[in-house]
């Protein structure tokens, strides 16, 4: 089904044959390819043997030294996707990223990286399936991808139950014992009846001003300081997690054993990929970097207002140990056999929903001066790539060459006025036949997404992700609505039914925009500003709201993070990815609405403020008729089928 490229030296790049139409589903697609032998694809991009653990035959964890070796190499390119606001069906954002990829490799003779999050389980098993791409645009193998891969999530939720049980033990044993007995035990002597401080306890003693490094030798005042955090039950921000969709355990109450003697409090669950942990794989730069954001996570203030770390718990080495692995890049393949690295999985609605740092970096390096690297920001470009642009360009050091928006018809026609579109339910007659008034309508909302990208100084190239009832003059309308809003370009593109081939003229319009950059590079807002200030900057400026109101929770959040420094923090918005503005209904391009915000949370390890807007939630739920239902083993050849 595959022939190799031409003229493209030592890439494993093969162009796809034999493509069936209709289309057939995801999972048959993907099984009929067969993945070339990672160890291929890894020599291909200028790996030797040493610079990769095989995790089978199919993938490997890149170890992150690469990007040392490479330090005097130049960079390549830098493509970010992100889209209009979508449907529930999604507008195949990651579709466009593969097939973006597969045209610049195995068609254009492009050296290119695709850098992709880890899909998290939710949805995989949930509504809106895999995120491996799709048709003839993913990566292989696709139940690899969308399952297990290589552990890092499995690890994250470890990491972030460990620290959860560390919290709940410590509150337990503070309360049953005096501080001389909890500091004896936190202390104890060796087997020479010699006492010291575990290495993180150092830590905790820079922090409390004790430069005393004998335990026998601390005052009864600086025990009690040293040995008591004194957790607010009231104020514990740090929650379990879990990577399915489970609506039941957004609420629950702990601690109501004979043995926790009272200690019984209300917390709840959220989605593993909506830990801290995860957001601070995405956002690391480094083994030490990891280690310190790890031990600065804040689960909680103290009774006496102070902020209170995993490294105050003790934890930040052990959680360290549990991700030592994760922290390196997960390679992969595309059906086409051009490289891709996946790392990390934030969702982009509640946490910052880009890829990790690391692999864009080593990726970068590893296509060179004149290669791409295209890395997908999840839904929305007023959520993704706010969030890429203002937060992850900020800890990376790194600045895009081009940002593409995918777009599509039926997307655009819903924001005009369209019926509603609903996952799992038949597309209404609107979305199959030509409505060009409904449509031009729509078109309000590329174009803000157009503006915003704009805003930053970088180019936008629209990606018309066709479907095959979409009308040519429908495709016509979009591209004039989009180059009048100031895209750079507009191009159609077919590659989910025709793989990299079909994303070809993409691929020239990306490579033309990014070799045109005009060095004008902006964030939307400078550091310094309030965390208030902040917000509102987002809220006009990329939603168009025209104010802003806090619950009184909110307000409280807001003045102790000021209180406790961090108000320097960016802004990571959690907000529904289907409007601009809180109200999932609200299509189109609304403005002047109030955006409310319900609370505000601190992820300090990772390095942002979160406020929740509206009703957002940081755990899904299952629908009446979840992917799962069509989910299941073929116990004759051991393929895993119904994966979408």
């Amino acid at each position: 089904m595959a022939t190799a490229a031409a003229d493209v030296g030592a890439s494993t790049a093969r162009k796809l044959e034999n493509i069936a139409t209709p289309v057939p589903p995801d999972y048959v697609i993907a099984q009929s390819v067969k993945p070339l032998n990672i160890e291929e694809v890894a020599k291909a991009v200028g790996l030797e043997p040493e610079d990769y653990d095989l995790y089978g035959k199919k993938k490997a964890k890149v170890l992150i030294n690469v990007r040392e070796k490479l330090k005097g190499k130049p960079d390549g390119f830098y493509v970010v996707v992100g889209g209009i606001t979508p449907t529930p069906l999604g507008e195949g954002k990651s579709t466009t990223t593969v097939g973006l990829c597969q045209a610049l490799g195995a068609h254009l003779g492009k050296k290119v990286f695709t850098c992709l999050r880890q899909p998290s389980q939710g949805p995989t098993f949930g509504i809106k399936g895999g995120a491996a791409g799709g048709g003839y645009s993913q990566v292989i193998p696709m139940d690899e991808f969308n399952l297990h891969l290589t552990g890092d999530i499995h690890a994250i939720t470890a990491a972030n139950n460990l620290l959860a049980a560390a919290i709940d033990a410590r509150m337990f044993h503070e309360a049953t014992q005096s501080d001389k007995a909890l500091f004896n035990r936190l202390c104890p002597p060796n087997k020479e009846g010699k006492r010291s401080f575990a290495r993180v306890m150092l830590k905790r003693l820079a922090k409390l001003g004790i430069d005393k490094l004998d335990p026998d030798s601390l005052t009864d005042e600086e025990v009690t300081k040293f040995a008591r955090l004194d957790l607010d039950p009231e104020q514990l921000t740090w929650r379990r997690v879990v990577d399915v969709n489970d609506r039941f355990l957004r609420v629950i109450t702990v601690g109501q054993g004979p043995d926790e003697k009272g200690q019984s409090r209300q917390t709840g669950y959220d989605i593993s990929v909506a830990s801290e942990i995860m957001a601070v794989l995405a956002l690391t730069t480094g083994m030490e970097d990891m280690r310190e954001r790890l031990g600065n996570m804040v689960v909680g203030t103290s009774r006496g207002g102070d902020p209170v770390t995993a490294d105050d718990l003790g934890v930040g080495g052990a959680l360290t140990v549990l991700m030592k692995d994760a922290i390196h890049p997960t390679l992969m393949q595309t059906l086409e056999g051009t490289p891709v690295l996946v790392h990390a999985g934030p969702f982009a609605n509640i946490a910052h929903g880009n890829s990790s740092i690391v692999a864009d970096q080593l990726a970068l390096k590893l296509v060179g001066a004149d290669g791409f690297v295209v890395t997908e920001a999840g839904f929305g470009a007023d959520i993704g790539a706010e969030k890429f642009l203002n937060i992850k360009c900020r800890y990376s050091g790194l600045r895009p060459h081009c940002c593409v928006v995918v777009a599509t018809v039926r997307a655009l026609k819903m924001h005009g006025g369209g019926p509603p579109v609903v996952a799992g339910k038949p597309i209404d007659f609107a979305y199959a036949s030509e409505n060009l008034e409904l449509l031009e309508k729509g078109t309000v909302n590329l174009a803000r997404h157009i503006s915003n990208v704009r805003k930053y100084g970088v180019a936008a190239v629209v990606a018309i992700n066709r479907f095959a009832t979409d009308t040519d003059a429908e495709i016509e309308m979009v591209k004039k609505a989009a180059l009048a809003a100031g895209a750079f370009d507009a191009v159609e593109s077919t590659h989910h039914a025709q793989g990299g081939a079909g994303a070809v003229e993409l691929g020239k319009a990306v490579e033309k925009a990014c070799k045109s950059l005009k060095e004008d590079f902006k964030f939307l807002y400078p550091l310094e500003a309030g965390i208030k200030e902040k917000i509102e900057t987002i809220a006009r400026e990329m939603y168009g709201a025209g104010g802003v109101s806090y619950s009184s929770e909110a307000e409280a959040a807001i003045e102790k993070y000021t209180k406790q420094g961090f108000s320097k923090l960016p802004i990571c918005m959690a907000k529904t990815q289907y409007s601009f503005s809180d109200n999932p209904t609200l299509k189109g391009a609304p403005s002047g609405f109030t955006l409310p915000i319900r609370d505000v949370r601190a992820s300090v390890g990772a390095g942002f403020i979160y406020p929740l807007v509206g009703a957002m939630s940081t755990m899904p739920g299952l629908p009446t008729r979840p992917c799962f239902y069509d989910i299941d083993l073929d116990l004759e050849t051991g393929d895993v089928v119904g994966l979408s």
